[in-house]
């Protein structure tokens, strides 16, 4: 696993060019991610238990925005918002991009973030809690769950994903795919 202390953070430029990109097409694609992740992964719910009645705003600190996820099993929701205008949620979990992405995909130890101050957790903490482990859990890859949205075309679009992935990766130090089994270092 990568250390705490080498979390990259979103290039400046980059988070810079996105203060100028609308919302819409981000929160489209985040919804039906979290659609798909619903179908994909019923048991993410499950686990969360009566934690998904909340909200949860995940605030990637090194972007221009965050997102506001409602993991209700009969609608989960995933939703851009610029922080200002977030309106309320029950917890809150802020770092960088990085961070929360790695938490996803198990680079990153959720007390090692929080305890070295590069997790902030706001709000519910049984509630984040309760997220941390259904999707530990789940071991989700994003890269592959993007390839999903494709549908009947998913094995065709896989190897692109994981290519695009890659190569975000390497311009933004963001890992957006979950690595093989014994490649963390």
């Amino acid at each position: 696993m990568p250390s705490a202390n080498a979390i990259p953070f979103f290039p400046t430029a980059g988070a810079l060019a996105l203060r100028l990109a609308p919302l819409a097409p981000l929160s489209f694609a985040a919804a039906r991610l979290a659609r798909s992740l619903g179908r994909r992964h019923p048991a993410l719910f499950k686990r969360l238990g009566d934690q998904t009645g909340k909200t949860f705003l995940l605030d990637p600190t090194d972007l221009p925005f965050a997102f506001l996820l409602s993991p209700r099993p009969e609608a989960p929701g995933l939703k851009a918002v610029r922080r200002s205008s977030a309106g309320s949620w029950d917890a809150r979990i802020a770092g960088s991009l990085a961070a929360l992405i790695g938490l996803v995909h198990g680079a990153y130890d959720g007390d090692a973030l929080f305890f070295s101050r590069d997790l902030v957790i706001e709000g519910d903490t049984e509630a984040v809690l309760a997220l941390r482990n259904a999707i530990d859990n789940e071991e989700i890859d994003l890269a592959r769950e993007t390839a999903a949205l494709f549908g009947p075309f998913e094995s065709v679009a896989l190897r692109p994903a994981h290519g695009l992935a890659a190569l975000a990766a390497r311009w933004t130090g963001v890992a957006f795919k979950r690595p093989e089994r014994g490649t963390w270092e």
